[in-house]
Order: structure tokens, then sequence, then C-alpha cells
């Protein structure tokens, strides 16, 4: 139907007879000429209509925007004066001699160029939104990037292989999508939240390097920037360590950027340990970009009256932390209020400050009013070791150092972003040497940081039990730009080791033989040594087309409710399709 898309007409192709097809984006009519900006993927070109043709150009006064159509014409380089450079096929202009409606188009519910649509309004007509060329060459990109990771795997050996949909409820149970079975009834598939079990399988099963681009599903609590249907890239080798995968995965991403982007990323990215990841930035996904660091006056602080202050430092969970702004003396009080507000989202108490005014004046220099509960000593220390400058604001948290480095870190991307202070360009970064358990209070229990197929830092079984909040885990995750883009690890292949771990987190070995007795069975059988990653494609595009949520680079996502506007999912559905499913709804009591 055409010979060629609009985006790609250029001078080389003047006097030739072209044909396109595209929608109508915009119509004008000058002085008895119509012009039509026919749209494709591609993109633009200009379409003159002459009354010369008057049945042509009857039919071109009919046609408004969105409608659908064929134009056949002769190319010609637009008069002097009228190019238009910003887009590719600016210089040239299709003189109409044939036209075709293929479609005629209803009003649309917004124009492509409106910026203030609803996100409600765009998901319910994403086959508009979609036509804008904006969110056309996410998508495109999108489809760049699945290609040159194919591409990269591919050539490095590594086997693309679809793993089950219909699965076994996972640890997690709790967060996964059910699927009721009619002809095992009473009994339910899930959804699966990953591939990870079967593709560990598939190293037992000597295929040595799988990957898959898998969509996954996770029931998860509403969150503003999460999908419960996702896509990642699942990647599982054997007989490689950790530093093996690393090296292997940023050459990779190192290679998207350079083909996609055309971006040369570090080589190698630098690695950082959990332990330092928090202490400098209370985060173990620092955003590198922002130059603010963490400072630790715990130690400082323990022999000081101000109970705020000691109590935290001396408990042995406990963190006092300084987190200096540059120029922050010219905040306003209305401002650092609306920062302690931010900040208690994150558990903290409050947010004590101390403005730096004049070093060379002393204490009379500084401007704060915790300053009367500190001695002159502990405020030249806090000074020497935070090292401000004139006009600067030293921010203060004091309390579990969970709660700080939640606070203070979250603090530290906030005023990175208000004032100013994030650095142009890519920061990717390797967190490694993270902790194998944590310690929930609530259920008294320790849980994997990761998960608990993760293998330890540790040679023998014996030695998880000791001291379980002090092993490390061979964890490895890539940090860019602040966000987690992939995290892995080398897994588990002793049977003993997974034993060992399923007992710490309170995993009887009852209830692992019933969740994981297909694991636990091919763990006998000789399994190799593996590792792997997996990546949040999603996540990834967003971060390289720069949008502002992943919504923006999946063609049919679900709002923040986990819903979907375009189909009205989630619906009831009929009696008669629970009962042959045997399955009764209860209604909630009022």
């Amino acid at each position: 139907m055409r010979s060629h898309y609009c985006g790609t007409l250029d001078t080389s192709l003047i006097d030739q007879e072209v044909v396109l097809c595209g929608w109508v984006n915009r119509r004008r009519d000058h002085g008895g000429v119509i012009f039509i900006d026919l749209r494709d993927r591609s993109g633009l070109a200009q379409v003159v209509f002459d009354p010369d043709l008057p049945e042509v150009f009857a039919q071109a006064e009919r046609v408004r925007s969105e409608y659908v159509l064929q134009v056949r014409g002769r190319l010609r380089r637009r008069p002097e004066g009228t190019e238009n450079p910003s887009i590719p096929s600016g210089q040239v202009e299709l003189l109409g001699l044939e036209l075709t409606v293929l479609n005629a188009a209803e009003t649309p519910p917004f124009q492509l160029d409106e910026d203030d649509v609803g996100e409600e309004t765009r998901l319910r007509y994403r086959y508009i939104d979609l036509r804008r060329p904006e969110m056309q060459r996410r998508l495109m990109l999108r489809a760049q990037v699945t290609r040159t990771l194919r591409r990269f795997l591919d050539d490095r050996e590594f086997l693309d292989v679809e793993t089950p949909m219909l699965t076994k409820a996972t640890p997690e149970g709790a967060r996964d999508y059910l699927v009721p079975s009619r002809t095992h009834n009473g009994s339910f598939f899930a959804l699966p939240q990953s591939p990870q079990l079967f593709k560990q399988l598939l190293m037992m099963s000597g295929l040595d390097r799988y990957y898959q681009i898998v969509r996954c599903f996770r029931d998860e609590d509403l969150r503003a920037d999460r999908q419960p249907e996702f896509t990642q890239l699942d990647i599982e080798t054997s007989f490689l360590e950790e530093d093996d995968v690393m090296s292997l995965m940023e050459g990779m991403v190192r290679e998207l950027f350079a083909q996609v982007l055309e971006v040369a990323l570090p080589e190698p990215f630098p690695r950082m340990t959990y332990a330092e990841a928090m202490h400098r930035f209370g985060s173990d996904k620092p955003d590198l970009r922002i130059p603010l660091e963490l400072v630790d006056v715990t130690d400082l602080m323990r022999e000081v009256e101000f109970k705020v202050f000691s109590a935290p430092a001396i408990d042995p969970a406990g963190r006092v932390a300084v987190l200096r702004l540059p120029g922050g003396g010219s905040l306003s009080r209305k401002e650092i209020d609306d920062y302690t507000a931010y900040v208690a989202r994150f558990g903290a108490k409050g947010l004590a400050y101390i403005k730096v005014n004049a070093l060379a004046s002393g204490r009379e220099g500084l401007q704060s009013p915790i300053l009367k509960f500190l001695p002159d000593a502990v405020i030249d220390a806090i000074i020497e070791r935070c090292a401000p400058v004139d006009g600067d604001l030293l921010f203060f948290g004091a309390d579990k150092a969970a709660v700080v480095n939640d606070a203070l870190g979250n603090l530290r991307v906030r005023l990175g972003h208000d004032r100013g202070l994030v650095e142009h360009g890519w920061r990717p970064l390797w967190v490694v040497d993270f902790p194998m358990f944590e310690h929930d209070d609530k259920s008294g229990r320790w849980v994997s940081l990761h998960h608990p197929f993760t293998a330890p830092r540790v040679a023998a079984p014996e030695a998880l039990g000791a001291a379980p909040g002090e092993v490390l885990s061979r964890a490895y995750d890539m940090v860019l730009n602040g966000t987690e883009v992939g995290g892995g690890s080398v897994r588990i292949h002793d049977p003993e080791m997974q034993a060992a771990v399923f007992r710490l987190l309170g995993i009887s070995d009852e209830e692992a033989r019933e969740k994981f007795g297909f694991l636990l069975d091919a763990l006998r059988y000789g399994c190799p040594p593996h590792a792997g990653i997996a990546f949040g494609l999603d996540r990834l595009v967003m971060l390289m087309t720069g949008s502002a949520s992943i919504r923006d680079v999946i063609a049919f996502p679900k709002t923040q409710t986990a819903s979907c506007p375009l189909t009205d999912a989630p619906t009831p559905v009929n009696e008669r399709q629970l009962q042959e499913l045997g399955i009764r709804l209860r209604r909630p009591q009022v």
C-alpha cells in the first residue's frame, strides 16, 4: 500500500512518485492550498494539495485530524524559506496527486500534543496515547534494547529457553497471583514472580548458559511505580564465579549503551560493599551523581547530655550521622520544616540542623536550636569531621541505624534534585557483600535479604548458625544512577547448605519438602556450581529513555491500583464459571 515511510523522505527522492500511508497529524488551509502533515511511526511528511486537481482537493478539504490516508504524489523540494530543519523530511514535500481515505476518525478525547492529559485518560485510550511520537520512540528504543541484549547473549552461546507460566506458589506466596485449576478441583497454580527455581534446574540439566526475556507477576501492595506484571531479562550460568558473571554482565550493559545511546560507560564498573554504601550514602543503591555523603558522628555523641543524640549513640543498633548541604544556610525555616516532614515518612522523629554562618567566629558563628545541648569540644569535632564552609548547613539524623539510613539517604537524593546538584551522565556501580540474613523484629525470625537460594560466603553449613547477622552472601546488585537495574548471586548447589539455610529461616524440613522437594531432589543428582542475575527491563528502559515512570515504557501498563482502564480488568466473573472451578466467593462482612 505504500512505497516509503513518511520520515524517510529526503532530497534523494525528488521528482520520484511516492505512496505514503499514515494518520493526519495536522491539516492547514493556506490561501487555497491545503497542507497535511501525514504521520507514521517514522515521523512526519508534508503533503500539498493544489486546487488544480479539483476532485483530490475536495477530498483533502473533508479530511480531519487522525483520519487514516493513502496518498500518491510526486516529491519536490520545499520553496526556499519554508524548510523545516527539525524533521528529517523537512527539505521536501509531496505534491498530492491521489488521495484515499482508508478510515475516518471521530474527534479524539485528547490531542496528541496536549501535555496535561490525566494518566487515567491516557491509559483508557492507550491506542491513541501510543500514537504520540514520544511514546513510539520509547517503544522503538525498547525493541532495540531487547534486540541488542539478545544478540549479545546469543553471540556468547547463551540459550533462550522458556520456563512455565503456571507453576507452584513461592515462599512469598502471599504475593502470588493464583490461578484455579479446573481439572484439579480445589488446587491452584501460581503465576511466577520469577523463573528462579526453573533456571537453576536448567543448570542442573547441563544447559550451561540460559537467558529469557520473561514476564513476571507480583501481587504487591499498591506502590507508586510498581507493576503487577513486569518484564525481566533472566540469566543463569554454570561454572562461573561472581567475578566472572559481573564482568560478563557489565560488558553486556556497556555494549547496550554504546549501541543504543552511543554512550561509553566506564570500564570496569566501580564496586562498593553493602556496608560502605550504607555508611556513606544510607542506601544500598546510591546515586553517585549526587556529591553528598553521610558522615558518621556516633562516637562523638555518646557522652553528651542531649538524649536525642546520646541514646542512639550508645545503642548498638543506633546511629548518629550528619548530611552536609553546601550552601544550605540559605534555606528558609519553611523549607527546613518541609524537609523535616519529608524524613518523617521514613520514620525519623525530627531533623536537627546547624547553619554555618561564620566558622571563624566559633560557636557564635553557628545557628541552631541544638547548640545549647552540645559542648564546645563536640561542636569542634563535628566541624572538623564534616568540614563545612561558611554558608553550609548540617542536617542530623539520630535513631536506629536503619531509620537514620533510610531518612538521610532519601533526604540526600531529594536535596540533590531540589538544589540542582545532580551531575549529568551515567554512574554505574556494583554493590557486593550483602548480609545473608536480616532479623525481622516483628516475627522474631531471620529472613533472607535476597532469596533463600543465595549462597553464603561460608564453607560449612554449621558456620551459619554461629552469628547469622554477620554472614555475608555471594550476591551482587548492579545500580545505575540510584536505581537497582539488576540483582543476582551465586546459588547454593550443595543440598546440606540449602537445608541449613532453610532451617535458619524457620522453614522446617517438612515445609521445605512440601514447597521445594523437586529442587532438593535435583540438588542430590549432581548439581554444578552456578550463578545468575536478573535485570528489570522496564526500569532499565525507563532510565535509558529519561522517562518519569515505567508505565511510559510499557505498551499496556496497569494503573497504580493494579487495574487496566482500557479493558476494565480485573472484573467479576459469572457464577457458572466459579461453580465450574469449585470456588465460592465470601462477601466481606459489613
